[in-house]
């Protein structure tokens, strides 16, 4: 497989039909999860759990790991799915800009702390009870708060 940091990706070509799959993987390390503040794009600035593109042939669950790695450094287990999310963006005018249908996950940490890389201007882990203090992404808390179920009630 490509290094897809160095080649284009199916989600940048325009050629390539609306929804595009991707994942997320909310990631838990203890009573925090891992996110990422968005570096570009309509979601700049905001923050949510690390995730991107499916490389075609690839795995979903694997796509999750990978982009956890890529964004963040850290090393994740995918523990399962919480649910299918998707994510519609339109211009000023209402257009359709963007449509991911997104393979959500949860997991736990297993090893490394989080550096900003990729599409990531800055990623930590975030304490459970503080991320109302944060700027998420549209469905990211809801999301969160049921992986935080799945995985056990407080992350950990």
């Amino acid at each position: 497989m490509t290094d897809p940091r160095h080649s284009p990706s199916p989600s940048d070509d325009p050629s390539v039909p609306w929804p595009r799959p991707g994942v997320s993987a909310i990631v838990f390390r203890e009573r925090a999860v891992l996110l990422v503040e968005r570096a570009s794009g309509a979601l700049k600035g905001r923050w949510s759990p690390p995730g991107g593109h499916i490389e075609p042939g690839e795995r979903a669950r694997q796509a999750a790991v990978r982009e956890v790695r890529e964004e963040t450094g850290v090393e994740a287990g995918i523990g399962g799915l919480v649910d299918v999310h998707e994510v519609i963006l339109r211009d000023g005018e209402g257009r359709l800009s963007a449509h991911y249908l997104l393979a959500v996950f949860w997991g736990r940490w297993l090893a490394g702390e989080p550096v900003a890389g990729s599409d990531a201007a800055a990623t930590r882990f975030v304490a459970l009870d503080e991320l109302d203090a944060y700027p998420l992404t549209d469905g990211a808390e809801n999301l969160i708060r049921r992986a935080q179920v799945m995985a056990g009630g407080d992350g950990s």
